[in-house]
């Protein structure tokens, strides 16, 4: 298409302003869908001043048509027009994305004899018109200084200007006044720019799917350090300060990592059609084919790692910019007063060193650290940017493993681990860690990458929340405690390789304990806790915990009650770390559970039976005071309850406090609780619909269930939710409790899919119970389904367990031996299944 002799023929012909519009639109449709085209051949920040430079001729031919409609052929001397059309933003930068905003700034003069107004209007409307996204800006000359001064946005913006067309003359007069903006009230523009983009990191902190413009070491980041470079040193591009401000090796890693940025939003952009920045685990496996990456986790990992670059420098270098504008005179006194060495400086418990010391040996780095007050410290960017520049050997030396193994006494070194992160040298300090080194782990479980979540997990341990683990911990001896940590910090070291992480993690950590001189016993300690450190978890979730069989099988992994106690520890510690509410008070009591019941195990060299695991748990409900006061017929009744496993998942003060009330309950009685977690309480003589209570409350996410037949015919129902809930929310709960005794009510069940392979009945569980386990797709009315089926056939259920993730749930049921359930397992599998099989 020759827009340009289309144009000529449509003004010729006295056409109309739409017909104009038309010819645009038509032409910028063309060249957007060419774009994937110019994508494949120039990628980064080459295809975005591409893109610009496009965009460029488009809006100048704009103006000269605007002008040719406005002049006809009388037209001027486009410098005699007292129109400037600049670019603004990402547009002024060249770094424009494919469905992002244009954004532009018309500065003008009045000047008689020419309708400027006019002109700037005709323009906007053909623009728009044509389907261009316009951010626009009018202002007067003259009136550019004051705008800035009234609102930060503004100014920030005129700081990206760029010419595109219309009068050098206008653009050269507001060059004057941008020059002006630039150097007035300098120190507050900084500290506000600094405030704006902590909030901001706040707001949008570093992700597995991160926000490729907004997230802690995005694009906006890079945007900051321009801004703050701009308004210092009046450069038009940031890479006029290597060889001054930074290295041109520390700008050449800076500019790699940007330039996967680029070409990674861009192919969002052009992937949704849309201003789409988010890098969302659905749209990798389409950016990394059209980017040319075979492993789609490959580079996941490449943009994690980008934006860590992009995170450190910025920081580092914005930081030492901007360092003589925040100091006040009174600091300097303060800090000679704090120093710790030479360079090296402690105020109010953040670390300082000068940007002009030289590369220090990691010895001296970590003989620094050892040596100060043992708590946790935040780091300056001059402090950090010490150890980033460390003089690290490779391999370790032997006094250098013997300092690491000192730091790691230390109560408080999660901080300096962090510090070694954000340095860039935690891989090399670890050398076990640069498989794991910004690894996502897209499992719908892990809110972080390998990496980031042994930092967490390392920081949970040392910031332990529940004081019965904080007791354990306290009680362990200072070796034992060292080795804790090692593991913490190691059990995932063995990720990013094919065979199973916690074998490989288990030799590599034999490797770090052997260069730290750990003796024999706590290093085979170690090996077998990072070879098992998901068991607890495991069991703790997905098994009956209150069975003999169970807790025996889990001991006979775990060895000893020491081993019991750190894996508990460290268990906690891994969760913690995973991020979110993952670890909370109902996940808390199932590990404590299963703690206690294997403790009991591990301290008793006689197999401990159900038979007298009851009569134990009878003991202690005998002894309690509270019974005793419980009429005598009551009391029996308690005693008579036939469920083993009531007794053994309750306290003897809830076994009372239960007996209470059911003893209260003539028809029905319930309670609702909406504390950390929503949990339900029943009580009932009548028949309770329970299908149609899960079916109707199916939205809420189940985490565990308990049914119990207690006496007097009194049923007894716990239903334990993830989540608490609104206020809301609650009375709908409430009524639909209530609703629930109306037998009448149809339950109406979600579409489930369940396959016959996915079902398994283990008859030998107990001698009382059947255990049936699910192992499906996660979906919603899961359990509502999987009830009303059981009850269809008459099956009694005792306990439900629900572990579910992201895409999958494994729940499992006990049931009583009744009605010869398992001589007729084949009417279960068929009932619950809908395949053909």
């Amino acid at each position: 298409m020759n827009l340009l002799l289309e144009i000529e023929n449509v003004i010729e012909k006295n056409g109309s302003d739409f017909e104009l519009s038309k010819l645009f639109k038509q032409y910028i449709k063309e060249y957007k869908e060419s774009l994937p085209e110019l994508f494949e051949k120039n990628q980064g920040k080459d295809f975005l001043v591409r893109h610009t430079k496009k965009l460029d001729s488009i809006i100048e031919l704009m103006y000269k048509t605007v002008l040719r409609r406005m002049f006809g052929n009388y037209l001027p001397m486009r410098s005699a027009i007292p129109i400037a059309i600049i670019a603004l933003g990402s547009y002024g930068r060249e770094q424009l994305s494919v469905h992002s905003d244009i954004d532009l700034l018309i500065a003008y003069e009045k000047v008689e004899g020419y309708n400027t107004q006019a002109i700037i209007e005709k323009l906007f409307y053909l623009a728009l018109d044509a389907g261009m996204k316009l951010g626009h800006r009018v202002h007067e000359v003259n009136d550019l200084f004051q705008a800035s001064t009234e609102d930060l946005t503004i100014k920030t913006s005129l700081m990206e200007s760029r010419f595109i067309t219309g009068s050098p003359f206008i653009w050269h007069h507001t060059q004057n006044s941008l020059t002006r903006i630039r150097t007035y009230k300098q120190k507050e523009f900084l500290i506000a720019k600094l405030k704006e983009a902590q909030i901001r990191r706040k707001k949008y902190p570093s992700s597995m799917q991160p926000n490729i413009k907004e997230s802690v070491g995005g694009l906006r980041d890079t945007h900051l350090i321009y801004w703050i470079a701009k308004t210092i040193y009046g450069i038009n591009k940031v890479k006029e300060l290597s060889g001054t401000v930074f290295s041109d090796e520390e700008y050449k890693e800076y500019r790699m990592a940007l330039e996967l940025l680029y070409r990674v939003r861009s192919a969002l952009h052009l992937i949704t059609g849309k201003q789409e920045d988010n890098f969302s685990l659905q749209y990798i496996p389409e950016v990394s084919k059209l980017l040319g990456f075979k492993e789609q986790r490959k580079l996941a990992t490449k943009v994690l790692e980008a934006q860590w670059q992009i995170n450190y420098f910025v920081q580092v270098f914005v930081k030492k910019m901007v360092r003589s504008y925040m100091y006040e005179p009174s600091h300097i006194t303060a800090f000679r007063n704090n120093r710790i060495q030479k360079g090296f400086y402690k105020f109010n418990s953040r670390l300082y060193a000068s940007f002009h010391l030289q590369a220090q040996e990691i010895n001296k780095l970590l003989e620094l650290l050892i040596n100060i007050e043992d708590k946790k410290y935040k780091f300056d960017a001059g402090f950090l940017y010490q150890f980033s520049i460390a003089k690290i050997p490779h391999p370790l030396k032997p006094k250098t493993y013997t300092l690491i193994k000192q730091l790691l006494r230390k109560k408080s070194v999660a901080s300096f681990l962090k510090l070694f992160y954000d340095a860039g040298i935690l891989d090399k300090i670890f050398p076990n860690f640069q498989k794991v080194m910004h690894l996502p782990q897209f499992d719908g479980y892990h809110h972080f990458p390998v990496d980031v979540h042994s930092l967490k997990c390392v920081e949970a341990l040392e910031n332990i929340k529940e004081p019965f683990l904080q007791t354990l911990h306290d009680e362990l001896s200072d070796d034992e405690k060292l080795l804790l940590k090692i593991v913490v910090f190691f059990h995932d070291a063995g990720k990013g390789r094919k065979q199973d992480h916690s074998e490989v993690g288990a030799k590599l950590i034999l490797q770090f304990l052997q260069h730290v001189k750990l003796n024999e016993d706590l290093t085979k300690r170690a090996i077998l806790l990072v070879k098992h450190h998901i068991l607890m978890s495991n069991y703790a979730f997905k098994e009956n915990i209150h069975n003999e069989k169970t807790l025996y099988k889990f001991m006979s992994n775990i060895g000893d009650s020491k081993n019991l106690k750190l894996l508990y520890l460290l268990t906690y510690a891994d969760i913690s770390g995973v991020g979110g509410d993952v670890y909370n008070s109902f996940n808390a009591k199932l590990l404590l559970d299963l703690y206690n019941n294997a403790l009991e195990v591990a301290q008793n060299r006689d197999r401990i039976t159900d038979a007298k695991k009851r009569l134990l748990k009878e003991t202690k409900v005998k002894n309690l005071p509270a019974f005793k006061e419980l009429p005598s017929l009551l009391r029996k009744k308690v005693l008579s309850i036939e469920s083993n496993l009531f007794f053994f998942k309750h306290s003897p003060q809830d076994v009372v406090h239960i007996t209470k009330l059911a003893k209260a309950t003539q028809k029905y009685s319930f309670s609702v609780k909406n504390e950390q977690s929503l949990t339900i309480e029943i009580f009932r003589k009548v028949p309770l619909n329970i299908s149609y209570l899960l079916a109707t409350l199916a939205h809420l996410q189940v985490a565990s269930m308990e049914i119990f037949t207690l006496f007097d015919d009194i049923k007894y129902f716990k239903i334990d939710f993830i989540q608490n809930v609104d206020s809301n929310v609650l009375v709908e709960v409430q009524d639909t409790i209530e609703n629930a005794f109306d037998m009448s009510r149809d339950v109406t069940l979600k579409d489930i899919t369940i396959k016959t392979e996915q079902i398994s009945i283990d008859c030998e569980h107990s001698l009382a119970h059947a255990e049936l386990t699910i192992f499906t797709a996660n979906q919603t009315g899961l359990l509502a389904y999987i009830m009303y089926k059981l009850e269809q056939l008459n099956i009694n259920i005792v306990t439900a367990k629900i572990h579910s993730s992201k895409y999958k749930v494994r729940d499992s049921f006990l049931m009583e031996k009744q009605n010869k359930i398992c001589n007729n397992a084949e009417n279960i599998y068929k009932a619950l299944s809908n395949d053909k099989k």
